[in-house]
């Protein structure tokens, strides 16, 4: 039987397989998106599908922490897009 990678997620920092998390990226332009496909090229961070370890994550700068640069609000506002569209 194959295991499933696991991944630690920034908000609650718990880890889980990584299919459950979602993938936000950071290019080497230093683009910042949100990777469906968990292939895109870039530093990756892992958060849970719910709303409570996204704003963990936003209220403690996790992320900015994980990509050393300052996230603008547009990338938070499309995660929590993607979370509430479930």
């Amino acid at each position: 039987m194959k295991s499933l990678p696991q991944r630690t997620c920034i908000g609650c920092n718990s880890q889980k397989n990584k299919k459950n998390l979602i993938r936000i990226v950071k290019n080497k332009e230093g683009n910042i998106s949100i990777d469906r496909t968990g292939k895109a090229q870039g530093r990756g961070a892992y958060i849970c599908d719910n709303i409570t370890c996204l704003e963990k994550a936003i209220k403690t700068k996790r992320l900015e922490r994980a990509f050393e640069a300052k996230i603008a609000d547009e990338i938070y506002d499309k995660l929590r897009g993607v979370i509430i569209d479930k």
